[in-house]
């Protein structure tokens, strides 16, 4: 998310995402930014009429639409919410301190493994009863995003977005291209793309984890959605002959990408897209972003990653999706269910998406009205969709992701011949980091 870190979803402008991206470095530590844990919660302890909720939407749009989802509650409930607002990287590097010290009653959070990990270790409040409210209002892959491995409820989404394969519609048009929905068929169209002039795939991983989005489309299109969540959890091996297999697919395709991808930014690398140089991309829907002229922009479409193996066909669909959780031993917890509760709804969500459009709504009664073509389609994908999966630095260990993987799945577009070893070496390094947990 997205995102070397799992960024926040308000699809930040690309300087902003390349920061938020590095989860595992020490960006801004040292950087004379209090710690969250040393700040800990904001507000009065034992005030029934205040909620505090503690925010990593440091940027300021994400951080106006939040004040005035906030004022909108308060206005219908009578609960002010004291919002602590902490810089979105040391919010994620701070966490885990901040949750076993004096945190705020609800935060911001992402879905899925980093929701899991820590209502495992207690550091988070079951919201069963919250989910009893706003439950018809998301599609069970949504609910399942939400769930802690004990099946309680735990998060509450907020808004979310597509990673898929994006194209420019004039392009497919001129060469009289179709969408590929098979492995073989994306293969083939690679190959007469390059044979028409065109870079088949863009690609730039100079910051380390647009690749990570490639693996993971591969993975879960070749394994399953099952088999992708016990990689990500630590729990399956890495020199699985499923995950060679993920390599092998990749290796074929790898010398239809973009050449020197490390040394590319994902920006330079959807600027070979809007200028119709390169026939597809696969990223999430953040890429819009590089499409500033309106036309260039209404040109831009996208497809879901094509089936690998049909058992598992294309219902997988990687959608970083944020939102809401409560702390461990919440001071208001009946307000903070209140806030949680209305978090959950349409309303809540609309607000939201006024002051950002990149993203579109968790929720499958939010009204979709004003959403734009892209916005429409990317609903449509992720509300359809059997499963989701989060990213693989929100899947997974962020000390993994960022000290194992990122520079293993650059080894591995360097020196694709080296996989074997390569593969060896980020298992032998997972057993150690993950057990240390």
């Amino acid at each position: 998310m997205h995102d070397l870190s799992p960024s926040g979803l308000s699809l930040p402008a690309p300087s902003r995402r390349a920061l938020l991206r590095g989860v595992g470095g020490a960006a801004l530590l040292g950087a004379g930014i209090p710690l969250l844990s040393a700040c800990g919660g904001s507000g009065t302890a034992a005030d029934p009429k205040t909620v505090t909720l503690g925010s990593n939407s440091s940027d300021a749009v994400p951080k106006k639409a939040f004040a005035e989802i906030y004022a909108a509650f308060t206005k219908k409930s009578g609960i002010k919410v004291d919002v602590n607002t902490k810089d979105h990287n040391t919010f994620q590097e701070q966490i885990n301190s901040y949750l076993q010290g004096t945190p705020d009653d609800v935060f911001t959070w992402f879905a899925g493994y980093r929701m899991q990990f820590f209502a495992a270790k207690k550091l988070a409040s079951p919201i069963d009863d919250v989910w009893q409210k706003i439950g018809g209002d998301f599609p069970d892959a949504m609910k399942k995003l939400s769930k802690g491995e004990d099946g309680k409820y735990y998060f509450v989404p907020l808004y979310t977005y597509p990673w898929a394969v994006f194209y420019r519609k004039s392009v497919f048009a001129q060469h009289g291209y179709e969408v590929p929905t098979t492995w073989d068929d994306f293969v083939a169209l690679c190959k007469r793309m390059r044979k028409d002039g065109l870079v088949p795939i863009a690609f730039g991983d100079k910051d380390a984890w647009p690749a990570m989005g490639t693996f993971d489309q591969i993975n879960f299109r070749t394994n399953g959605y099952d088999f992708h969540v016990e990689l990500m959890a630590g729990k399956a091996s890495w020199t699985d002959a499923k995950v060679r297999k993920v390599f092998d697919h990749w290796t074929e395709i790898l010398p239809y990408h973009q050449d020197g991808a490390v040394g590319r930014t994902w920006q330079d690398a959807a600027q070979t897209l809007v200028a119709k140089k390169a026939g597809m991309y696969v990223l999430g829907t953040f890429v819009g972003q590089q499409f500033t002229n309106k036309a260039d922009l209404d040109d831009l479409d996208f497809f879901a990653f094509p089936e690998i193996d049909p058992q598992f066909g294309q219902d997988t669909v990687e959608a970083p999706t944020d939102g809401f959780m409560l702390s461990k031993a919440p001071k208001n917890r009946d307000g903070a269910v209140k806030l949680l509760e209305y978090l959950g709804t349409p309303e809540a969500e609309q607000i939201y998406l006024k002051a950002d459009s990149s993203v579109v709504a968790a929720s499958t009664k939010a009204d979709t009205s004003s959403y734009t073509a892209l916005q429409k389609k990317s609903f449509e994908m992720i509300s359809s969709a059997k499963s989701l999966t989060q990213f693989m630095d929100r899947d997974s260990r962020p000390d993994f992701t960022s000290t194992v993987m990122q520079p293993a799945l650059q080894n591995f577009i360097r020196n694709p011949k080296n996989v074997d070893s390569i593969l060896s070496s980020i298992e032998r390094q997972k057993k150690t980091i993950f057990a240390s947990a």
